[in-house]
C-alpha cells in the first residue's frame, strides 16, 4: 500500500491535545448574545469573537500547535509561511514565542496593518505575486532552498487540530447550540471546528460560509475532490483561497452539513451592521457568518452561533466597506434630475429634498448633453438617506412633483 497518498485525519483526541498545548498562549475568546440578530431571526443568536483572539484572528491556534510540534532539528531550520495576513501573524507570533526564525511571503496588495503586525512579531516579510497560491509557490521554493519548514495555512493535521479548539469552546460556552456558522476559505478552521462539534454533538448543524466570488468548496464537494477556481475576486482576503486543502476537505466532507455563499454586498452590509449594532470591528471575511444569517434569517435552528473569524482590517478598506454597506442598505443614493434652467429651479428641487429629509452631499450641473433642450439642465445629486423605505418615499415625492428622476 502506498501510504504517501493517505490523507491525514484529525480526531477529537488530536484537538484535545492541541488545547493542552495552547493553554496560556491562545485566548478563550468571548461569546456575546446578539439581541439584534436574535430579533431578526426569531432565534437566540450568539457571536463567537475570534476577532478578539491574539493576532486578531483564530490563526494563532493552528500555527502555534503546528510549530510547537516541530522537532528541535526542524525548529533550528526556521519556518516559512504564505499568507495575506492573518496566518502570517499567527505564524510570526508563534515563532517568536518559541524562539524560531520565521519568513512570510505575502501577495502584493496585502493589507498594510497585517504586514506591519507580521513584521512587529519578528518575521521577515517578502511580497510576491497577487494571490495566496502564488505566495505559497514561492514559500515552497524557499523551503526547498533553505530547509525552513513550511507552515501551511490550512492543509495540515496540526493546523486543523489547533483550529478545532475553537469548536470545544463553542460547545462549552453555548451547550444548547443547534447551528454553527463558520467563515470558510481553505477549510482548516471549519474542518477543526466541525470535527470537535461532531464528536460531542452530532445533532448540531455546522455550516460553512464563503464569499460567492471566491467559493471553491461547492464545486469541489460536488466533484468529490478539491477543484481549483479559475478566478476569484473578493474584498474578503481572509477567505480568498482558490483551492481547498486535502486534509480539511476530507474532514469537511465527513462533518460539515452545508456550504453557503454570500455576496460582496452582503459582506459589507454585515460588517456595517456589526459595527453599528454590536460595536464590533471585523474584517470582511470575519463578517461572513453574520452575512449568511442576514441573507436568510429564518433558515437556521437556534440557538445559533455565528463565528467572527477575524478583525484585521485596513482603516482605508474599512472606510470603503462602510460606504459600500451604506449604499447596499439604501442609505446613499445618486440621482439625475432634469429641471428648468431658470432662477429658482434648483432651489425648488432642493426644497423638495429638504421636505423629504434627504441630506444633500453633492450637486453637479450638467449642461453639455446633446439630448438636453436649451431651457433645461440636468442636476446630479449625491444624497444621504435613512434606508430603503425613505429612499422609496423620496423618489415617489419627486416624481409626483413632476420631476424626471433617474437613479444610478
Amino acid at each position: 500500500m502506498d501510504t504517501s497518498s493517505v490523507v491525514p485525519t484529525v480526531s477529537l483526541a488530536d484537538i484535545e491535545r492541541a488545547r493542552e498545548l495552547l493553554r496560556g498562549t491562545s485566548l478563550v475568546t468571548p461569546m456575546e448574545d446578539s439581541r439584534w440578530l436574535s430579533s431578526l431571526t426569531g432565534q437566540r443568536v450568539v457571536i463567537k469573537c475570534e476577532n478578539l483572539q491574539r493576532t486578531g484572528s483564530f490563526k494563532i491556534r493552528g500555527a502555534y500547535v503546528r510549530i510547537r510540534n516541530l522537532t528541535e532539528a526542524e525548529r533550528a531550520r526556521g519556518v516559512v509561511a504564505a499568507s495575506a495576513g492573518n496566518h502570517a501573524q499567527g505564524v510570526a507570533l508563534a515563532a517568536q514565542l518559541l524562539g524560531i526564525k520565521s519568513t512570510v511571503f505575502m501577495p502584493e496588495g496585502a493589507p498594510i496593518p497585517k504586514e506591519n503586525a507580521t513584521r512587529a512579531y519578528g518575521a521577515d516579510v517578502e511580497f510576491v505575486g497577487h494571490t495566496i497560491e502564488e505566495a505559497l509557490t514561492e514559500a515552497r521554493e524557499f523551503e526547498a532552498k533553505t530547509g525552513a519548514v513550511l507552515i501551511h495555512p490550512f492543509d495540515h493535521a496540526d493546523i486543523v487540530a489547533g483550529q478545532g479548539t475553537c469548536g470545544l469552546e463553542i460547545l462549552e460556552q453555548s451547550p444548547d447550540v443547534k447551528t454553527v456558522l463558520v467563515p470558510t476559505g481553505g477549510g482548516g478552521f471549519i474542518a477543526g471546528v466541525a470535527t470537535a462539534i461532531r464528536a460531542h454533538r452530532p445533532d448540531v448543524r455546522v455550516i460553512g460560509v464563503q464569499a460567492e466570488s471566491a467559493a471553491a468548496y461547492p464545486a469541489s464537494l460536488e466533484a468529490g475532490k478539491p477543484v481549483p477556481l479559475t478566478s476569484m475576486a473578493t474584498m474578503a482576503d481572509g477567505i480568498a483561497v482558490g483551492c481547498p486543502g486535502e486534509v480539511p476537505f476530507a474532514a469537511i466532507q465527513a462533518n460539515v452539513d452545508e456550504i453557503r455563499t454570500v455576496s460582496e454586498e452582503s459582506l459589507s452590509t454585515a460588517l456595517l451592521a456589526l459595527l453599528e449594532r454590536a460595536k464590533v470591528v471585523v474584517e470582511p471575511a470575519g463578517a461572513a457568518a453574520v452575512a449568511a444569517l442576514m441573507d436568510n434569517p429564518h433558515d437556521f435552528a437556534g440557538p445559533v452561533v455565528a463565528v467572527l473569524s477575524g478583525g484585521n482590517i485596513d482603516p482605508l478598506l474599512l472606510m470603503r466597506v462602510i460606504r459600500h454597506g451604506m449604499a447596499a442598505q439604501g442609505r446613499y443614493l445618486a440621482i439625475r434630475c432634469r429641471i428648468a434652467d431658470k432662477p429658482g429651479g434648483l432651489a425648488r428641487l432642493l426644497g423638495e429634498l429638504s421636505e423629504a429629509a434627504a441630506n444633500v452631499l453633492d450637486v453637479v450641473h450638467e449642461r453639455t448633453s446633446e439630448s438636453l433642450p436649451l431651457d433645461q439642465v440636468d442636476v446630479v445629486l449625491q444624497l444621504e438617506m435613512r434606508g430603503q423605505d425613505h429612499r422609496a418615499d423620496m423618489l415617489r415625492r419627486l416624481r409626483e412633483c413632476g420631476y424626471d428622476v433617474t437613479v444610478f
